[in-house]
């Protein structure tokens, strides 16, 4: 039997709903999602596994114009994501202006996917909000003759998520499975577990401080008949976010730390002792010493 296995990178601005649509896909949360965009920093690996195909999905950060060092690392994944990918797949909100003028991402993805030979599918997203605005970013990105297919999508309501399944299947490459079948992403627990805060940071605070933080996860320790016991530490820019981000009488923090922890049990499907910690680093998103403590390197094998 002929197997099929590929790269599908997702691309689009930030908040079209790149993260929402390769959890659709997959039918499991592996990418975070919030309202607020730009909650993706790095490239995340999702994976569907059928008997005689499977899809890779590479979710990506959404495309910018890059104003500090954080940002151009986020756009070398999307850079390193094209490379890799054997389908390449623009997500536009329905909601925003389709016009290349009116929106620089929509510029910037057409210079990008020039130099890369694969099937390209636009999917327009949000479809259920605005009709009107729907139909014209569909005749938009058919107009502009640069993609195999133009499909409007939910992919909230999950409507027309087959038919691009589809399209993915037809076109990716006769080869053998790159992963094992029972793998949904090829990142550790701890990666999860720091976008599992991470997600609740942005949806607790307002502002510039979800963009002002990072969470490493310092210690996770497995104990046998006890709880598994995460340390994760909170890195932020300034003292004034770090006080923001404890609260009064640690209130915030408190409240992380409850929201944090039912996700971590959920998704690991034990209970677990977290305690949360927090750290000033002035300026980190533009020091590479940190950017690469972090893990915001690109370089091959990484």
């Amino acid at each position: 039997m002929t197997t099929k296995a590929g790269y599908v990178t997702i691309l689009g601005a930030p908040n079209a709903g790149k993260s929402t649509l390769m959890n659709a896909l997959l039918g499991e949360k592996i990418s975070i999602t919030t309202s607020k965009p730009q909650t993706t920093r790095k490239r995340v690996l999702g994976i569907l596994s059928e008997e005689n195909y499977q899809i890779i999905f590479l979710d990506t950060p959404g495309i910018l114009e890059p104003r500090y060092k954080l940002q151009e690392k986020m756009m070398d994944y999307v850079n390193i994501s094209l490379q890799d990918a054997d389908i390449i797949v623009w997500l536009h909100d329905a909601q925003a202006p389709p016009l290349e003028e009116e929106d620089s991402a929509i510029g910037q993805i057409f210079k990008l996917v020039k130099k890369v030979n694969v099937p390209k599918i636009a999917c327009v997203n949000k479809i259920d909000i605005d009709e009107k605005k729907t139909i014209e970013s569909i005749e938009y990105f058919e107009g502009t003759k640069k993609f195999d297919k133009v499909v409007p999508i939910s992919a909230l309501a999950s409507v027309n998520l087959q038919m691009i399944k589809e399209f993915f299947i037809e076109h990716l490459p006769e080869h053998p499975k790159y992963y094992p079948e029972d793998d949904l992403s090829d990142e550790n627990e701890r990666f999860f577990v720091s976008e599992i805060i991470r997600e609740n940071i942005f949806e607790l605070y307002e502002k510039e401080i979800p963009y002002s933080c990072e969470v490493v996860i310092e210690e996770f320790k497995e104990r046998e008949g006890r709880k598994d016991f995460i340390a994760a530490m909170i890195y932020v820019e300034r003292d004034s976010q770090a006080g923001i981000i404890i609260g009064k009488k640690g209130s915030m923090i408190k409240k992380l730390g409850e929201k944090s922890r039912a996700g971590i049990e959920s998704f690991l499907d034990r209970e677990v002792y977290l305690d949360i910690r927090v750290k000033v680093r002035s300026n980190w998103r533009s020091d590479d010493r940190y950017l690469k403590y972090f893990g915001y390197s690109t370089d091959d094998g990484d």
